[in-house]
């Protein structure tokens, strides 16, 4: 009977371990464009960019990965779920704007 309550407490501490959290669908999203711009190229209002679309889909990788080290520092700041959802989502709609802004 120990040895249960033993093996359920290491199996909740693992489980505790794997959070979902905003910048896992950023990073996800990111691979994904990547992926597709490697596969079909990048196109912008029609016309195909032939040269560039191995760099604009390395760029996107490279983003994919910034946002997944973000995402590991997020993590080892905010230990609760509640507030690390909080954070990212700030930290996404902070950048959005900055970016609209600059746009």
């Amino acid at each position: 009977m120990a040895e249960q309550t033993d093996l359920q407490k290491r199996n909740d501490i693992k489980r505790a371990k794997f959070r979902i959290s905003p910048l896992n669908f950023a990073t996800a999203a990111l691979f994904i464009l990547a992926g597709y711009i490697f596969i079909y190229g990048a196109k912008i209002t029609g016309s195909p960019y032939e040269h560039w679309s191995g760099t604009i889909g390395l760029i996107f990788v490279l983003f994919g990965v910034v946002v997944s080290l973000l995402d590991i520092i997020f993590r080892n700041f905010f230990s609760e779920t509640k507030k690390l959802w909080i954070v990212e989502l700030s930290f996404i709609t902070l950048v959005l704007i900055i970016f609209f802004l600059v746009k």
